[in-house]
């Protein structure tokens, strides 16, 4: 695997997922958004160059002109996002798995003898994009202070190469990915 994988210039692009395991702390919204047997899914990393801010995107394409697209604020050593400070609570919203399980306190520690393997991230906007032309907000209120922890989360890089990831998420969920 590549040495310092969050912050190796082989983890910027766009991959496809291939297989996820879909762990059952996931939320019943995201094991139908990673459910790759029904539509293609993306995973983009890239920089906004024009505020040198690292954004890492989901992407659902239902067809050439229609997809859904969430898009996370993201940190790394080489990209830090003061904003994402250490998750407070696993995501249960008055005892529900409405967002999904997270892990928290010491399950949530970074492996130290995989230095700069992981990327935080939380969710920030998505929206129904139609070609070019014509977009529709995602109803999620990603941005709401109450539900700001809540849609905080991480992917730690367990391999990479230039073409292949194996990434676990925040709730223990494995992602196979394909570089396209």
């Amino acid at each position: 695997s590549i040495s310092q994988p969050a912050i190796s210039s082989s983890i910027y692009g766009r991959w496809r997922l291939l297989h996820t395991d879909n762990a059952n702390t996931a939320s019943p919204i995201q094991r139908k958004a990673v459910d790759s047997s029904a539509f293609p899914i993306y995973q983009d990393i890239v920089v906004d160059q024009s505020k040198q801010q690292l954004i890492v995107s989901q992407v659902v394409k239902f067809n050439e002109k229609f997809e859904l697209k969430v898009d996370a604020l993201a940190s790394t050593s080489a990209y830090p996002l003061d904003e994402l400070t250490e998750r407070k609570g696993d995501g249960n919203i008055l005892g529900l798995n409405v967002l999904g399980i997270s892990k928290i306190g010491d399950d949530a520690t970074v492996d130290d003898r995989r230095p700069d393997s992981r990327i935080d991230f939380v969710f920030d906007e998505g929206k129904f994009e139609f070609g070019n032309d014509f977009s529709i907000p995602y109803p999620v209120p990603f941005r709401l202070p109450f539900l700001r922890d809540a849609v905080k989360g991480w992917i730690d890089i367990t391999y990479l190469s230039d073409k292949v990831r194996i990434s676990r998420g925040n709730k223990g969920t494995t992602f196979i990915l394909l570089k396209e």
